[in-house]
């Protein structure tokens, strides 16, 4: 485990219950392995088909994640959990994409940051819920 990191499991970091159903998009090709041990009964899924009940978004830069706001609001409403991910300013995968890049992204169309955690060395993950008043009733 690198130095910093909680001894915390990434699956429960990011509210993944059993038969949670969690869809990946654009995720790296370790992300299963990072995501053991899975609760019981976990599907996971690669892309944004139905209502999943966590949605873990990879988006690399800004221009990527401002062409997905209004599908990750389609995936977070009324009351689902999406965590984007961006990489780490230290990391080689880094571009232009920032924790304030995603919020500046995200926030006007209702959707609000609860949590922030690190995935792994390179990639960061801030989750999004859509605005209690937003939700209806």
């Amino acid at each position: 485990m690198p130095a910093g990191y909680s001894g915390t499991p990434l699956p429960k970091k990011l509210g993944i219950k059993e038969g949670h159903v969690v869809a990946i998009i654009d995720g790296p090709d370790h992300i299963e392995r990072l995501l053991v041990p899975l609760p019981g009964d976990v599907v996971l899924r690669e892309g944004a088909r139905g209502k999943p009940d966590v949605t873990l978004a990879f988006c690399h830069t800004a221009a990527s994640l401002s062409k997905r706001v209004e599908l990750l609001w389609r995936l977070a409403f009324p009351d689902r959990s999406v965590w984007v991910c961006w990489p780490k300013k230290a990391s080689p995968k880094f571009r232009d994409l920032t924790e304030d890049g995603v919020r500046d992204r995200v926030l006007g169309r209702g959707l609000v940051d609860v949590k922030v955690c690190a995935i792994d060395n390179d990639y960061s993950g801030l989750k999004l819920m859509v605005r209690k008043e937003l939700r209806g009733s």
